[in-house]
């Protein structure tokens, strides 16, 4: 059932996306839920938003790669971040503390975004007011916010 309901919105993104040679090289995912994992790399990849994509299924995972990026200076980092907040491990606001202390060595800028199903407005302020966070978006991400994060017009 889920997959003929994700096949069908695939298919229309496919259909109704213009095709748009990407401006961001790489984007970066740092998620536990597969499922939005799968559909948010369908939709940069289909509506070519991207050359690529990092996946991570929780905060240490990835900080430990931002880490070692800045250790291997020629390592490429991604330019967009989204991040979720609730994961195993290390949870969202874990990896945004670690990643404030190594951020001003990373020489590119990155635009980090929030996203998360919690509409609770203590937690959507909270993250607002880091200043390595460019914004908070809430699942599910609609196209308008695609649109707003890759900095694209869809025609």
């Amino acid at each position: 059932m889920h997959s003929r309901i994700l096949c069908g919105i695939f298919e229309a993104i496919n259909f109704f996306s213009p095709r748009m040679s990407p401006n961001i090289e790489s984007v970066c995912i740092i998620d536990d839920d597969g499922i939005y994992i799968n559909l948010v790399s369908k939709i940069i990849e289909l509506r070519k938003l991207s050359e690529s994509v990092l996946v991570f299924n929780n905060g240490k995972e990835a900080i430990d790669f931002f880490q070692n990026s800045v250790i291997q200076e020629e390592a490429e980092v991604p330019q967009v971040i989204l991040l979720d907040i609730n994961m195993p491990v290390m949870d969202g606001w874990e990896f945004l503390h670690e990643f404030s202390k190594i951020k001003n060595r990373i020489s590119e800028k990155i635009e980090l975004y929030v996203v998360s199903s919690s509409i609770d407005s203590r937690e959507i302020e909270r993250a607002k007011s880091i200043d390595i966070v460019s914004d908070y978006l809430t699942k599910p991400i609609n196209l308008d916010d695609f649109d707003k994060v890759f900095k694209q017009k869809v025609a």
